[in-house]
This record gives structure tokens, sequence and C-alpha cells, in this order.
């Protein structure tokens, strides 16, 4: 019977004019590919190239057997394409849930891998707060979601399952002009008399702040309550004050915020991302999560 790779060899061979360009094309070396085909001449019982100083060109057998050799490559290519499609890695639809600091941080990294690996998968994302998060799990509207959370107040929810993608710090942000600027740590025990912006609404970094505060013996001074990270971000560049942040926030810097390293003495949260248990998941979600892993494995964020 005959060997399909070497049908390969005897193809590229005919299509490229040359055993040393036949040999670029597959990745083989020359001696490789002429061993190949003396194989596959003694399968075949006769020879199949005529070789001349200019190249080679196909006997009539030869030139009979690399037409066949081409069909059956198409009919092989043609049959993973097939059961890729069907494994869905080619095609189909998967939709993920995001936070706005991992949304504009770390997922536009992983979204261009994916992009680039299974281009054409439609992906949906959906952006939203924790709870809104958990809910289109639970019901869901979301393949996967990434969710963080903090030591003292762990997701505890027996209808996910989580993987931990990376730690996310919390880092301190500073004004231009600030006299800490060019400090690349600080403990936060030496703010104590600094005045404080922080994020309006019960935001989970007020409570960072808190219990870092409570931990160095101080309770901060609180100078202004701001909407978003980018509005912290306008107020602390003028000197209204000093703010804590994810390092996920601080992506898109204030050009006049300098980013300083807190170290232990701030707490860091887990950016996670989770699948509702029990779920049967398609092959282009299980894509979707191994880009995840894989892209946060080498996060320079993290």
């Amino acid at each position: 019977m005959l060997d399909v790779k070497r049908l390969q060899v005897l193809l590229a061979i005919v299509e490229e004019g040359s055993v040393t360009a036949a040999a670029a094309a597959l990745g083989y070396t020359p001696s490789a590919v002429s061993q190949q085909l003396l194989r596959l001449e003694r399968e075949a019982g006769q020879p199949l190239l005529d070789r001349h100083a200019r190249g080679m060109r196909p006997t009539d057998a030869g030139l009979v057997l690399a037409t066949h050799a081409r069909k059956v490559v198409r009919q092989l290519a043609a049959a993973e394409a097939d059961l890729q499609d069907i494994a869905g890695v080619r095609r189909g639809s998967v939709t993920l849930g995001t936070f706005p600091t991992v949304g504009s941080s770390f997922l536009p990294l992983a979204v261009r891998r994916y992009r680039e690996l299974y281009p054409n998968i439609t992906l949906t994302i959906s952006s939203g707060r924790e709870d809104h998060l958990v809910r289109m799990l639970e019901e869901g509207a979301v393949a996967m979601s990434f969710l963080w959370d903090y030591e003292w107040d762990r997701v505890s929810n027996d209808e996910l399952v989580l993987t931990e993608l990376f730690t996310d710090p919390t880092v301190l942000l500073v004004g231009a002009s600030h006299r800490l600027a060019r400090r690349r740590t600080v403990d936060i025990a030496a703010l104590a008399d600094e005045p404080w912006i922080i994020r309006a609404g019960g935001h989970p970094v007020v409570e960072v702040l808190e219990r870092s505060a409570v931990a160095a013996g101080f309770t901060p001074t609180i100078a202004f309550q701001a909407n978003d990270y980018q509005e912290a971000q306008a107020m602390v560049s003028v000197g209204l004050g000093i703010a804590l942040a994810p390092r996920t926030a601080t992506v898109n810097q204030h050009p006049d915020v300098r980013v300083i390293s807190l170290g232990s003495s701030a707490p860091s949260r887990r950016v996670l991302v989770a699948h509702r248990a029990g779920r049967v998941r398609g092959a282009a979600e299980l894509a979707l999560h191994d880009v995840l892993v894989e892209t946060a494995s080498s996060y320079p964020g993290r």
C-alpha cells in the first residue's frame, strides 16, 4: 500500500521542481525527502522522476501518481477541516462576561490571540458589575465570565467553577509633583496624613483602603469621591489627593499620575474566569478558556 506522506513528498517535488525546494516547502531536510522518494519508488515498482541538470521531471508513472496524490492530499485536508468544524474550533460562537478594569487591560490581549487562532468564531462580550456577571452565568446568558475577589470575601458559589488567572496588586496613585512621585515602593503606613480620593457608591477599593488603613493604624481623610478610575486619576493629577487602584485600572494612565507599588502593605485581588458547573462546554468555549489561561501566564500586569 502506498504511504500518504510519501505521496505528499512526491507531489511537493513535482510542484516545486526539485528536492531542495520540496524540502523547504515541507520543512524537511533534502536528505529526508530523497529517502522518502526512494521508498515510494520501491513501493511503486518503477521510477517516478527523471533527474536532469535543472531539477526533476515526473515520469509517466510519477505524473499519474502525483495527480492521484493531489486529490488524496486535498481530500485529507477537507476531512480535517470538516472534523474541526464539527468540533467547533473553526466556526461557531462563544459568549464572555467581563468587568471594566480587565476589559480595558488584560482582555484585549486575549481577544487578539483568540482571533489569530480561531478567526471564524464569533466572540460576543458583555461588560458589567460582578453581581450582574454572576447572574448572567447562572442564567446561561454567557458561557464564561471574569470575576474577582479579595481574601476576606472569596467568591463562594456552588454553581460556578472557578479558574484563577492572575493576581492583580493594589497600587498607589499620586500626582507627578507629589513628594513620593519618584518612589518605586511605599508602605501605606507612610500615607496617614494624606487626603484620599476614593470610588463612590461603596466600591470594593474603598474597603481595601479602610482595611489597609486600620492595619496601619490610621483613619483616612476623604477629599473626593470619584465615579470611575479615570475621574480619580484626574483629581490625583491636580493634587487633590492620592488614591488606591488595582493595577489593571492603570493601563490607561494619566500623563500627570505616577503609579507606585505598595508591596504587601495593601491586599491584592484575584482575577478569575468562571463557568457554570455541569455546563456542556463546546470546543470554541474550551479553546477560549485555554487562551485566557495562556495569556494570563505571561501577562505583564500580574
